[in-house]
């Protein structure tokens, strides 16, 4: 039995709009580095909501990737973000 191929589509090198880069660094990267460099940006920057960890504040950066939302949770992040890799 072949092994289990890794999603291809995840791993693939993404290119990145100005705005998402201005937070993750300049592309192209895999969506999964995407995210991951994200996560390390809301943290450092303490972005998450202390009472409720499923949502983000956005700071001036994220609103430019978050359509000008100022909270936003983690499931809607991901359909934003979306929108800034082709």
């Amino acid at each position: 039995m072949a092994p289990a191929k890794a999603n291809s589509a995840f791993m693939k090198p993404m290119n990145i709009s100005p705005e998402l880069a201005a937070v993750v660094g300049k592309g192209p990267m895999p969506r999964s580095e995407v995210v991951k460099a994200l996560w390390v940006y809301i943290k450092k920057a303490n972005l998450q909501d202390p009472k409720n960890k499923r949502n983000i504040n956005a700071d001036a950066n994220l609103k430019k990737v978050f359509a000008g939302k100022a909270v936003v949770n983690m499931f809607e992040m991901t359909k934003l973000v979306s929108a800034h890799l082709s």
